[in-house]
């Protein structure tokens, strides 16, 4: 098994293990959503109209919940002293990290949107739309998230300052989600225009986001 798809494996058994996994982000996403009809009443058609909102802020918000302990963990038992000595290029494992985070953190939330997205009154071609924007942009929320936990990783009380780092990084991924959501649900913009941004965003944070995080990561253990 090569480096990379055997620190793959190490980093998904070590989110369901430790962190609760897509379980823990899983019931997150379910909370905020099942408390946004007792905030705003009973009112379907505003449910549904602020509903690809509330399922992208839950997503942002889940994202977030094992993202300061992506390198930290690392960083605690040594771990990350010899990734970085390693032969492996630093930026394929910060990738490789990257994605084992999304697969045990965004990717269940995907599978658990059409069903949670019943909690707001949105249709089936309106969940489909949800559901591809959310597949389409939380991969770009990971990426972006890496950059912040690795800038963190040293600091002991780091979680603040990720999400002060992340969460403005974030809001371009987050508004044209949300736009692309809306206009599968009812326009007046065609999906397209929106979805093709999103897709945009995402290709950039997989190119930029394991350069920042790796280079970020050097200077840190320097």
């Amino acid at each position: 098994m090569s480096p990379l798809a055997a620190l793959l494996l190490r980093d998904m058994r070590i989110a369901v293990r430790v962190g609760g996994g897509a379980l823990i982000g899983v019931l997150f996403f379910l909370a905020v959503v099942s408390v946004t009809p007792f905030a705003v009443g009973p009112d379907l058609a505003l449910l549904k109209r602020i509903g690809p909102a509330i399922l992208w802020l839950a997503a942002l918000l889940a994202s977030l919940l094992a993202l300061d302990r992506l390198f930290a963990s690392d960083h605690e038992d040594g771990s990350l002293d010899l990734i970085l000595t390693g032969r492996a290029p630093l930026e394929l494992v910060v990738a490789a990290k990257g994605i084992a985070h999304w697969l045990t953190t965004a990717l269940p939330l995907v599978v658990a949107a059409p069903l949670i997205a019943l909690l707001l009154d949105l249709d089936g071609s309106a969940e489909a739309g949800l559901v591809l924007t959310l597949l389409v942009g939380t991969p770009a929320l990971t990426f972006i998230g890496l950059i912040g936990a690795a800038i963190a990783v040293t600091l002991r009380r780091g979680g603040l300052l990720l999400a002060i780092i992340v969460l403005p990084l974030t809001v371009p991924v987050l508004i044209f989600g949300v736009a692309a959501a809306n206009a599968a649900i009812a326009g007046p913009v065609p999906f397209g225009t929106p979805f093709t941004v999103l897709c945009a965003l995402t290709l950039a944070s997989l190119v930029i986001g394991p350069f920042a995080a790796a280079a970020a990561l050097r200077l840190d253990m320097e």
